[in-house]
């Protein structure tokens, strides 16, 4: 089974330690009762993670998977109670758990999971990769599903919790267009929570599933969801005590000092198995000026890295120069160091490629655009360093919806400044990033560059079935050092997982899905 350390910062500052964080399990009798207010950024288009990677904080309190997982990564039972492996490795047997029902009523069986797996091979981001190898969904009975495999595939069975790989109801999403992004008549999950209200641009109200299958949880009566875009706000709320969660850094960094030392609040930085957190630069290599590598490798010699960690995340992340992010430590491979930052290289390379200063000292104009789920401060400073070496990098801000319309459907950009974070397991996270069969316009979350390496397909699809742990490592080694060299990405940083929680809410994240956890567990000890 692979293994995850569970990284906890400052808990001495804090007041708390690993064993006794407020967002871990605790021995208390739980309380029922309360709403917790959680708040996010931006408002996703969906509310359901069934074709995308944008919407974990939501999904998995409104749908369950067929497991959980603990910190660690072993997995425990959640709509599956059992589950075998065949020796051969291409045989998956689950047993479902019996009684259960979505919230509209209608019964849960092995009919919507089994739909449910092939709906996720067919039209999400990373199952495209996590299920490609799953050639039938098979259902003996009512309560047996049976996955069987063309080839092994050692990273699925950590994949199926339900932030990550949602079981939805057949009977609602039969016929439904995969890319769709379901609306509110299709968010009917067999979760802790039921969707009761979804104000757009403002917030979503979920409240407690009375007829949940795991009772007497949930021990909350609801949950509000509010999308603040303003982190200033998200601040003066979080201190008028209209707040009592967020995730993904949800004040400015500046202002963790004094969250920190306010008896109020818990802050954590930290990072679960589930993100594996990774921010990097996608070049379209589509654009004619960006087909040449040292114009690539010019953009990477521009940055300092080590400078976005200390001025742009206040120290709340980890230089990580590889597509496998440093928090994958199995995987990552410590050879790979950054290119050094070098301005006059930069340079040098930008005129081998054919591009001289013209009378405003500008060589070239390019697209920007970032995940507005990133601090925009990184567009910025991406921006001002590029300036130096004579790259006009222009930031076209969106808001989320207009993003990956922009980049992923319609492909209007140059440079863009993206957050594909590993997850669990490379395959799962990185193979979406740069495997040639990945290149889908209007898919999320794919192949943005369009990087097409027949060695690099060859990698991944390898690693993808390797059951030999060394071998896998291996495999990803090789990977690592094949895109280093051909420059389809620039990999920056490793944002820790920045989260601030009312000093009595407990249980908010109690395994490797983190705060995208279900919040079944979670309740307010006063």
């Amino acid at each position: 089974m692979l293994r995850r350390t569970f990284l906890l910062l400052s808990t001495a500052a804090l007041g708390v330690g690993l064993a006794s964080a407020p967002g871990r399990a605790q021995t208390e009798t739980p309380r029922h009762g309360g709403t917790l207010r959680f708040v996010m950024k931006y408002e996703p288009p969906t509310l359901s993670s069934v074709n995308n990677t944008s919407t974990p904080l939501t999904s998995g309190k409104i749908f369950d998977g067929l497991l959980t997982y603990d910190f660690d990564l072993n997995p425990k039972p959640a709509l599956a109670t059992s589950w075998t492996l065949s020796p051969d490795g291409l045989k998956y047997t689950f047993k479902l758990r019996d009684g259960v029902t979505w919230h509209d009523g209608k019964p849960f069986t092995s009919a919507d999971a089994a739909f449910s797996i092939l709906r996720l091979k067919a039209g999400h981001p990373r199952g495209r990769g996590t299920f490609a190898n799953v050639v039938e969904a098979n259902t003996p009975d009512a309560t047996t599903l049976e996955l069987v495999l063309s080839k092994p595939a050692p990273y699925l069975i950590v994949a199926l919790g339900g932030s990550e790989s949602p079981i939805v109801p057949k009977h609602l999403y039969e016929g439904v267009d995969v890319a769709a992004p379901p609306g509110p008549a299709l968010l009917i999950g067999t979760g802790p929570f039921v969707l009761k209200e979804w104000a757009r641009g403002s917030h979503v109200v979920l409240e407690r599933n009375a007829n949940y299958w795991d009772k007497p949880k949930p021990y909350l009566d609801r949950v509000v969801v509010r999308f603040m875009p303003d982190a200033a706000a998200r601040a003066a709320a979080f201190e008028a005590g209209d707040l009592d969660l967020g995730s993904s850094a949800p004040v400015p960094l500046a202002d963790l000092p004094r969250f920190e030392a306010d008896p109020r609040f818990t802050v954590l930085r930290q990072d679960y198995a589930y993100s594996g957190a990774q921010h990097q630069i996608f070049f379209n290599l589509d654009t004619p000026v960006l087909k040449d590598k040292r114009v690539r490798e010019a953009v990477a010699h521009a940055l300092d890295l080590n400078k976005i960690v200390e001025t742009v995340f206040y120290g709340a992340a980890k230089v990580s120069p590889s597509p496998i992010s440093v928090a994958l430590g199995p995987y990552y491979d410590t050879t790979i160091k950054p290119r050094a930052f070098d301005t006059a290289r930069s340079e040098k390379l930008l005129e081998e490629a054919g591009l001289p200063k013209k009378g405003d000292g500008m060589r070239v104009q390019l697209r920007l655009l970032i995940n507005p789920f990133i601090d925009t401060r990184l567009a910025e400073f991406v921006r001002q360093s590029l300036r130096r070496v004579g790259i006009d990098a222009v930031i076209q801000p969106r808001e989320f919806a207009a993003y990956v319309k922009q980049v992923y459907t319609d492909r209007e950009f140059d440079l863009i400044i993206e957050s594909l974070s590993n997850v669990f397991d490379p395959t799962v996270g990185v193979q979406r990033g740069y495997w040639s069969k990945n290149f889908k316009p209007g898919l999320p979350f794919s192949n943005s560059a369009h990087y097409d390496s027949a060695e690099a397909d060859r990698l991944l699809e390898a690693a993808a079935v390797e059951t030999d742990p060394a071998k896998r490592k291996a495999l990803w080694k090789d990977f690592q050092q094949l895109i280093y060299k051909d420059i389809p990405s620039v990999d920056m940083i490793s944002p820790l997982e920045v989260v601030i929680a009312k000093k009595n809410l407990r249980n908010f994240a109690t395994g490797a899905e983190g705060i995208s956890s279900n919040w079944a567990d979670a309740y307010f000890a006063n």
